[in-house]
């Protein structure tokens, strides 16, 4: 098995719960995606933050363009490896 993760880049919290839930319905996957804060370098500022969602895909059966066209719905992507 490989290691495999991909990360979803989310413009805010809701978002980002929304979407982990989601993917867990729409692509039936076998663990819950991870949450990820991840503010600009000296940002405090909750606005300025992103959100990530990442998740393992070690079976490698999660089609990436699936997966970004996805986050598309949320305002997000999905960050190349």
């Amino acid at each position: 098995m490989s290691d495999v993760r991909h990360v979803l880049v989310l413009p805010d919290r809701d978002a980002a719960e929304e979407a982990a839930q989601a993917l867990g319905e729409r692509f039936g996957l076998d663990e819950e995606p991870r949450l990820l804060r991840d503010a600009l370098a000296g940002e405090d500022d909750a606005e300025d933050a992103q959100w990530l969602v990442v998740l393992r895909d070690e079976k490698e059966r999660l089609d990436p363009g699936e997966l970004d066209e996805f986050a598309g719905e949320w305002e997000g992507w999905r960050e190349e490896p």
